[in-house]
């Protein structure tokens, strides 16, 4: 049973952790979907226009990744990664979720492009553009068009993921959530609390990207 006077009790002195714990994150989410969004890109650029043995890597490299828990995939890089470079909690998440997002992105944006007329590429051969300029002038704006909604869900599904951080020892708001439990064993009451912060930055991420597909929609 929810206990409320006590809550509001306890979590006055506990309020600068939870919001550091919130802070890192909101850092970590926002940081691993940058980087693996700039990392996709270059996987649905060598998917699609690689050459073979570029593309049989790289696809080899996905189907590796999304068949693989991300829960592995964090204690991977902690655990196995260290054994080569010095890494500490931060960054060894960070790199993980960094490459769970490529995957997902790489693999959404090689579809947007197949999906795009041939004929606009070769109309862009035809009036002298490099492949580069065809790219950033006649493909990405379609392709990362089409592919804007499972974007927003690969950034929603970050921050979920983000709670396994907590097995690292990145204080993010779930290890502070357990953290605060371990000192006044409420339980239902603080994970509420943490589940309710999840909901809301997972809404504001679909509200903030369902705004922009709104504003970058083609008119009918």
């Amino acid at each position: 049973m929810l206990d409320f006077t006590r809550f509001f009790v306890e979590i006055y002195p506990a309020r600068w952790a939870i919001l550091e714990g919130v802070g890192m994150t909101l850092v970590i989410s926002f940081l691993s979907i940058v980087l693996g969004t700039i990392l996709g890109i270059g996987v649905a650029l060598s998917l699609v226009y690689g050459g073979r043995v570029q593309r049989f890597a790289v696809r080899a490299f996905l189907e590796y990744v999304r068949g693989t828990p991300v829960f592995v995939l964090i204690l991977a890089c902690y655990y196995l990664l260290s054994q080569l470079v010095q890494l500490t909690p931060f960054q060894a998440g960070l790199i993980a979720l960094t490459v769970f997002c490529s995957s997902h992105v790489g693999e959404n944006l090689r579809g947007a492009l197949l999906a795009l007329p041939r004929g606009q590429t070769e109309a862009a051969k035809a009036i002298g553009l490099t492949f580069r300029q065809t790219f950033v002038y006649v493909l990405a704006p379609q392709a990362l068009r089409q592919a804007l909604p499972a974007w927003i869900n690969t950034a929603s599904e970050l921050v979920k993921a983000s709670t396994l951080l907590s097995v690292i020892g990145v204080v993010e708001l779930m290890l502070t959530t357990r953290q605060i439990i371990a000192r006044n064993f409420m339980s239902l009451e603080f994970y509420c609390l943490a589940g309710i912060i999840y909901f809301l930055i997972s809404f504001s991420i679909e509200r903030l990207g369902r705004r922009v597909e709104r504003r970058i929609a083609l008119p009918s």
